[in-house]
């Protein structure tokens, strides 16, 4: 997973005046958004997350490691966030 870090449009600007950004790919796929299709969008800070120590079985550290070299932990995040998701819209 790559680093992200966050600017102002300002800040975006200077970048670019610096030569810090780079144009976007010649391949790269157009998407044509509707008309008025940010028009309802609300802004929202982003979670932070809570760092924790989980002991867990070995097969199960296994099996989600084997699944790429690298996330092991954001797919473990994935599906706890899939099975409260569920719980919750159960409950309702």
């Amino acid at each position: 997973m790559k680093h992200t870090r966050t600017a102002s449009l300002d800040e975006i600007r200077a970048m670019k005046v610096r030569g810090e950004t780079r144009p976007t790919r010649a391949d790269a796929p157009e998407i044509d958004l509707p008309d008025g299709f940010w028009d309802d969008a609300i802004p929202q800070e982003p979670k932070t997350k809570q760092p924790v120590t989980l002991r867990v079985d070995p097969d199960i550290i296994d099996f989600f490691k084997s699944q790429g070299p690298k996330g092991h932990l954001t797919r473990m995040h994935a599906v706890l966030r899939a099975y409260v998701d569920a719980q919750r819209k159960a409950r309702s």
